[in-house]
């Protein structure tokens, strides 16, 4: 069988791969602790699910416009104007099978060979598969620990070159859970219209915060550069509506029209019945977004506090998401057993099978010596889970 050239230069997704071998060992009888998806442990919130019942009662089971309901996009406008200072209309709105394809849509429609993604890393693993398969190619750059993982605008200015096409934004970001401040959002705002650049801005984290941090589209400061940005958002992360796959875009009319056209070629519309639960979790009570977020505060702070006692182990506080991302260089070089641990998947390997512990290695982010922790499981969870991860390095020499 001879495969494309652009399917062999994808990578699979980690994030994906890891809980499957959970899976396999759980079907063994081992308990193991999954800190690995980023998934709420929360159900629905039963407001939606009634939402999406009521759908299939009503017969609203069948094809929809390619771009989604009028009425979800009108209230996916309302909630862009309310939340984010956005003014958009139901043609600038495409609503997707979850955010990971807003995401695709929109690098296809403007992605193409030799252009060139800036990308701030650690970044999601799929950004950078994504631009592949748009033939296209992603510029990571660094971000620095002691700087909150923050943008560095000096490095970003150096990297621009004529090929650079479009940046990609994720604020708060995933895996580091860092949150983009005013200032530096500006001064890339300035830079992105100076030089004609377009942003693909995800902001799927946006009302997982922490500490008082703020979230703001960087489309909202003004016109010139709203034209330029991709607003990519859904509700899996803040309505625990993760299996539903219901996201969204928001963009100007010409490159939501190309976006329209990738998607009636591919999946057509979003699941209607998960449409109609989407617009109430967008339309009704916001009660369990704001219960959500404070549980997930203290599940922070206890697993940065647990990780900050660990010797070896440095770690940042995230103001927003819900990932801790500690750095584990420290125990490179250390053995145990048949283990030896020289970079981050050899962590990961060893916490799954001696701890039983699942977490995702630094690497799949493009931040080797680091790996990443959801603290979305429950407090059970997290409380057993650090100890077993504290006692498997414990034991490293």
């Amino acid at each position: 069988m001879i495969l494309t050239t652009r399917v062999k230069s994808l990578s699979p997704s980690p994030t994906l791969a890891i809980p499957e071998k959970v899976g396999q060992l759980r079907s063994k009888g081992i308990d193991v602790i999954n800190f690995a998806e980023g998934e709420p442990d929360f159900n629905t919130p039963d407001n939606i699910k009634l939402a999406g019942l009521k759908a299939i009662l009503d017969n609203k089971t069948k094809y929809t416009p390619v771009a989604g309901v009028l009425e979800l996009r009108e209230a996916i406008c309302k909630k862009l104007k309310s939340n984010n200072n956005l003014d958009y209309s139901p043609e600038n709105i495409v609503v997707t099978t979850g955010a990971k394809q807003a995401l695709l849509n929109s690098i296809l429609a403007l992605v193409q060979s030799d252009d060139e993604v800036i990308i701030p890393k650690p970044c999601w693993v799929s950004y950078t598969e994504q631009i592949k398969l748009a033939s296209g190619n992603p510029v990571l750059i660094e971000t620095k620990p002691e700087n909150g993982f923050h943008l560095d605008l000096e490095i970003i200015t150096e990297t621009i070159s004529k090929k650079t096409k479009m940046i990609i934004l994720n604020s708060p970001n995933n895996p580091t859970g860092t949150v983009y401040t005013r200032e530096e959002l500006e001064e890339l705002a300035n830079l992105a219209v100076e030089n004609n650049i377009y942003i693909l801005s995800d902001e799927i984290y946006e009302k997982l915060l922490y500490d008082g941090a703020e979230h703001i589209s960087i489309a909202s400061f003004n016109n010139d550069v709203k034209e330029l940005t991709i607003v990519v958002n859904g509700v899996s992360k803040s309505y625990a509506m993760t299996g539903w796959r219901l996201g969204y875009s928001a963009a100007a009319k010409e490159i939501t029209q190309a976006m329209i056209k990738i998607q009636g070629h591919s999946t057509s519309n979003a699941n209607s019945v998960a449409q109609m639960a989407a617009l109430e979790a967008l339309s009704g009570s916001q009660d369990s977004v704001i219960d959500m977020c404070d549980e997930f505060k203290k599940r922070r702070e206890f697993v940065v506090g647990s990780l900050k006692s660990i010797e070896g182990i440095r770690c940042n506080s995230p103001t927003g998401a819900f990932y801790a991302f500690p750095n584990i260089e420290s125990y490179f070089g250390k053995q145990y057993k048949n283990y030896t641990i020289n970079t981050s998947f050899n962590m990961v390997e060893y916490l799954l099978d001696e701890a039983h512990v699942a977490v995702v290695q630094g690497s799949a982010f493009n931040a080797e010596g680091y790996i990443r922790i959801c603290f979305a499981a429950s407090m059970d969870e997290l409380v057993e889970g650090m100890e077993r991860v504290k006692n498997a390095l414990s034991i490293l020499e």
